[in-house]
């Protein structure tokens, strides 16, 4: 039997990428899945490439209505919602003496703010449908410690893996396991801003970053969505009922803790 057969879930940020490469997995494995993306456009294409067991959802992580609105999408289309992926996520880098407010705020309002409230709501809906569920929220391996141009960015996922345990140890009474997932260097197309900016701050031409990051992973390169599908297939399952605020590395061994 596949392992989310019958199960709602809701990702966000999912019109491409890691998003869209774990809601092909969790259709793989049985599930529904709301395309949530503030590009709807984007995730009418996603879902139409996914197939049926896939519909898009327009979402803005930052705005108190939008979220409600497509919390309540999942409601009408599927009875309730088993599954939030909270992937959704903005990345900058700059000096600490260059940090603007503005991308300070852009950073922290989807994903540090988005999380919680899209946690919140996702809840909410849970406890009184009370069929329990499952939240795992993307963190990252910036998330356990400082780097030095990425002072903002680091300090929004560690807000992600503390949010992960308050919330997992808030919602478990109420049958809802929250944990997160760590990745390290994902390859994507992101990459290519990402590692702009270090050829920027750092003097390097383009394309160096990315290469010399992938060669320091201990596994021998860059990771991949589809490294990371195995955990959050595993983490939405019925596997997982006893993993309580625990947020896994999975980044190549870049990592311990």
């Amino acid at each position: 039997m596949n392992r989310l057969e019958g199960k709602s879930a809701l990702i966000t940020g999912s019109a491409r990428g890691i998003g869209k490469a774990f809601a092909k997995a969790y259709i793989a494995e049985g599930a529904t899945v709301a395309i949530a993306d503030i590009n709807l456009e984007g995730a009418k294409n996603a879902a139409a490439d996914l197939g049926p067991q896939a519909y898009a959802v327009q979402l803005d992580v930052t705005d108190q209505a939008s979220i409600d609105a497509a919390i309540r999408t999942v409601e009408e289309k599927t009875g309730g919602l088993d599954v939030l992926i909270n992937n959704a996520a903005l990345f900058d880098l700059a000096p600490i003496t260059e940090i603007t407010r503005g991308s300070y705020d852009r950073l922290f309002s989807i994903n540090v703010s988005g999380t919680l409230f899209m946690m919140q709501a996702a809840a909410q809906s849970m406890i009184a449908r009370g069929n329990g569920g499952k939240i795992i929220n993307m963190a990252s391996q910036a998330g356990r410690r400082g780097e030095a141009l990425v002072g903002v960015y680091c300090a929004t996922k560690a807000a992600v893996i503390s949010l992960t345990q308050s919330a997992g140890l808030n919602l478990i009474e109420h049958g809802i396991n929250v944990n997160a997932i760590a990745p390290g260097v994902v390859d994507g197309e992101h990459w290519d801003g990402v590692d702009a900016l270090f050829a920027q701050y750092e003097n390097r031409p383009l394309g160096e970053k990315k290469r010399l990051v992938g060669e320091a992973v201990p596994y021998g390169r860059m990771g991949t969505a589809e490294d990371l599908i195995g955990m959050a297939v595993f983490l939405a399952s019925k596997e997982a009922d006893y993993i309580v605020a625990q947020t896994y590395n999975v980044d190549g061994g870049n990592w311990m803790s």
